[in-house]
């Protein structure tokens, strides 16, 4: 049975840029994080899913390339998601670029690593979204507005501090806050690159990121707009 966390698609980012002649672009502070209720959909936009396709954004298929029997050798998010993505790709400096670890997520998988997260006591509460077909509380990444990603550099999937599906604290957005480096000037990068185009963060997980969902209509306290979705 495949594992969570595995495999390992990632380089670590302080090794990699102690090796190469650029720097990570310099951001402010991340802001105190929360998390907020997270209220019921009130409605659902029809919008298609897309799927990902971009020069300088790479997918990386992590549940594919583990095993995952329900995992798809795709990545697909709404049109608008996506829309964003490439637009954030293309405002990159050079040599940068956008690597997916994971998008729509089909509740198949969803309820596959939910049950692979329960029966495994290292795992912390919460980590997955309860799988739920109910279209007024969907989890995020089956609405197609989730998406978990990093950044790369000469196509090279960087991981700051943690790697993704890590279950430890490390991974906490701002865990790196108090700890000068490349890997927490790579976070404030991620985080302040994403929410300049109105990106949400999960706070406890640095690579998930949202828009158009429950949880990003409760923290910026606009009307969320995306249900269940499904591109076949």
């Amino acid at each position: 049975m495949p594992k969570i966390g595995e495999p390992v698609l990632t380089s670590d980012v302080q090794k990699f840029f102690e090796n190469i002649d650029i720097d990570v672009p310099e951001s402010e502070a991340m802001p105190e994080l929360w998390e907020p209720e997270v209220p019921a959909l009130k409605m659902a936009d029809e919008e298609p899913l897309v799927s990902l396709k971009h020069s300088r954004i790479k997918t990386l298929n992590c549940y594919w390339e583990a095993g995952w029997e329900n995992a798809l050798e795709d990545s697909w998010l709404r049109e608008s998601v996506a829309e964003k993505l490439y637009c954030i790709a293309e405002g990159l400096p050079e040599r940068w670029g956008l690597g997916i670890f994971d998008a729509w997520r089909p509740l198949a998988l969803q309820s596959e690593l939910f049950k692979a997260a329960c029966e495994d006591p290292g795992v912390p509460e919460g980590l997955f979204a309860e799988p739920s077909s109910d279209p007024f509380t969907p989890p995020p990444h089956l609405t197609g507005g989730a998406v978990d990603l990093t950044f790369t550099v000469d196509d090279i999937p960087l991981a700051p501090g943690s790697g993704f599906d890590d279950i430890t604290s490390a991974a906490q957005a701002n865990f790196l806050e108090e700890t000068p480096g490349y890997a927490r000037e790579f976070r404030r990068f991620l985080y302040w690159t994403m929410r300049s185009h109105d990106f949400i963060v999960f706070e406890p997980e640095w690579w998930h990121f949202e828009f158009g969902t429950r949880r990003w209509g409760s923290l910026t306290g606009r009307t969320a707009k995306f249900g269940v979705s499904n591109p076949f």
